[in-house]
């Protein structure tokens, strides 16, 4: 029997909420009810959720405790929920099912859904599930997973309306009920030649506002954006942003339609391009607190050991001007300051020039005009900041010429963090190389040790005993 109170809490589903989230009171009492074994009133709290909630459940709760969340939700965990999980906890929810029942929730997905469970699964579990399928959703999944990672095939599902232009309004109304899944999302129905070529696309709200009697041809639109089959879904993005588009028309190497993407799957698209680029630049991985342990580690210590081995390259130059510092402690504790700026320098002008390249504002036709611009914006930082350290070492030292030795020397170590910061992406892009995974670890390390050697090697020049 489930619990007076769950029930009173199930019938109110905005009470489990807290700004847009769900409270870590509702679930704890989830998860009390599952320890309880009362499977019927955490039933009964999950019930009235949205699909997504539910979804954030899962990732919110234990992980000894999902196996159990989803014997107890059962009918409730459907393929609305399935297609909201996180990667990680998706795998957990799908290791407590059969490959039947795993295939039997990719038929009430989207293609392009069913794609992304099982793209993530072993090849042996691919394989089971797969055969578990009908023939013809069996087809259209293996040739999705032809396509390359992140490309329109996969991000595509083949799931469309699609009619002759030689069809009247009347005609594509009948054909739309007759042959399309009530189940089906669609926004644009395309105009396709014999040859299954788009020539051109009907709005929905044209098709109810048109008189019946009018042929397609007379009103489609026959301007319209087409993503080639291989297109990276980070372009697929950036063309949706650019054009406005609802949704888009696919098309293989000969121009045929094989599929549409719509925005909805875009600002999926778009929220993890730009989470990656961010989680790329720290070397954090995936970023995903539902990854496992070992795997987080692994990732994150790789750049770990290079930033190690970056350190020991300043502290090498530092070494080489140890008397220096011996004569002199000042030196010893300025200078971290002339790096440190660099560093932030650097940072800036990297993070802004990765996302110029990401949203494609930076391209061949501009790069030189950009580079000049960091140059000058590197420069009047320099000249700002070099003001005011000097000012301060002078005053805090008492001793002019080493305020002049520590702000030349931040002068210059700006001006070529802001080159690291544009060239350094630059440069890996060229050769093909994600700029948003390395160019952090680079640029550390050019304004690290040019801002030790530039300030030491300075002070050598000038002597100590001018400097104390």
């Amino acid at each position: 029997m489930a619990d007076p109170q769950i029930m009173n809490e199930a019938e109110s589903p905005r009470d489990a909420l807290e700004e847009g989230r769900l409270s870590g009171s509702f679930v704890g009492s989830v998860v009390a009810a599952i320890e309880a074994e009362d499977f019927e009133g955490a039933r009964a709290l999950v019930a009235p959720l949205h699909p997504a909630d539910i979804a954030d459940l899962f990732a919110l709760v234990p992980e000894t405790t999902r196996g159990l969340l989803a014997m107890a939700i059962g009918d409730a965990l459907d393929a609305a929920v399935i297609a909201e999980l996180d990667d990680y906890v998706r795998d957990d929810v799908l290791a407590e099912m059969s490959a039947r029942e795993v295939a039997e929730v990719m038929t009430r997905l989207d293609t392009d859904d069913a794609v992304a469970i099982i793209e993530d699964m072993e090849a042996d579990e691919q394989r089971e599930v797969l055969d578990a399928l009908a023939p013809a959703d069996r087809a259209d999944i293996e040739a999705a997973l032809t396509f390359p990672e992140e490309s329109a095939g996969r991000l595509m599902q083949r799931e469309l309306v699609a009619v002759p232009e030689t069809m009247s309004i009347a005609e594509v109304v009948a054909h739309v009920r007759a042959v399309t899944d009530p189940a089906t999302d669609f926004w644009e129905i395309f105009v396709v030649d014999p040859a299954r070529r788009p020539v051109g696309t009907i709005r929905l709200s044209w098709l109810l506002t048109t008189p019946p009697e009018i042929a397609v041809a007379d009103i489609m639109q026959r301007e319209q954006t087409l993503i080639p089959v291989d297109m990276d879904q980070e372009e697929v993005a950036l063309q949706f942003q650019k054009y406005a588009l609802i949704s888009a028309a696919v098309v293989d190497g000969g121009g045929r339609l094989v599929g549409v993407i719509t925005v909805d799957d875009v600002v999926h698209i778009i929220q993890q391009e730009a989470g990656e680029d961010v989680l790329k630049l720290s070397g954090a991985g995936d970023g995903d607190i539902n990854e496992p342990v070992f795997s987080t580690y692994r990732t994150r210590s790789r750049w770990l050991v290079t930033n190690l081995a970056t350190g020991i390259i300043s502290a090498t130059i530092i070494g080489l001007f140890s008397d220096s510092i011996e004569a002199l402690v000042a030196l010893a504790a300025l200078s971290p300051i002339v790096a440190s700026v660099g560093g932030n320098a650097g940072n800036q002008t990297m993070a802004v020039t990765v996302r110029a390249l990401a949203t494609n504002q930076l391209t061949e036709a501009n790069t030189r005009r950009t580079i000049w611009r960091e140059i000058r914006v590197a420069l009047l930082n320099g000249l700002t900041l070099a003001a005011l350290m000097a000012m301060g070492t002078t005053a805090f030292f008492g001793n002019a010429v080493l305020g002049g030795v520590i702000a030349f020397a931040m002068l210059f170590n700006i001006v070529i963090a802001g080159l690291a910061g544009v060239m350094v992406p630059l440069t890996l892009e060229r050769f093909d190389a994600d700029p948003a995974v390395a160019s952090s670890v680079f640029v550390t390390m050019i304004t690290d040790s040019m801002g030790f050697f530039l300030f030491l090697g300075l002070a050598t020049l000038v002597g100590v005993e001018y400097l104390g």
